[in-house]
């Protein structure tokens, strides 16, 4: 018997592929890439770097959240940024939402992300002993 389950909500972006936008196994939850797109609309948001930034670390909160989680229980992070110029601008608005211990991370320089996404960001969240 598996102890796989998919966690969703209508507050972040539905999958756009064949994925779920979270996993958990036991006490880990895997967060999917999120990237700035508006759950209701499923449209990208605004094209600067920092109105994008809200949105991913919104989206991925929301997800944290139905997992019964808060983005304070990520233990890694991975960012994705088309143009690591804004490395700096990202860490800024990170800090927002995000309290120490800050989790694990990697920050990507990419070439291009999905529906032409400048920001995309995905974790693993542990929750409860």
């Amino acid at each position: 018997m598996s102890n796989r389950a998919a966690i969703h909500t209508d507050n972040a972006p539905a999958a756009i592929g064949p994925y779920s936008q979270a996993i958990k196994a036991g006490n880990t939850i895997y967060l999917s890439g999120q990237i700035p797109l508006d759950p209701q609309t499923m449209e990208l948001v605004g094209g600067d770097i920092e109105v994008q930034a809200h949105q991913v670390f919104a989206n991925l909160r929301a997800v944290c959240e139905e997992a019964g989680g808060s983005l304070n229980d990520i233990v890694k992070l991975n960012l994705y940024l088309t143009d690591l110029d804004n490395f700096a601008k990202v860490n800024q608005i990170m800090e927002g939402y995000f309290g120490k211990p800050y989790p694990a991370r990697a920050a990507v320089g990419v070439k291009a992300l999905p529906k032409g996404s400048q920001f995309e960001a995905e974790g693993v969240m542990v929750i409860g002993d």
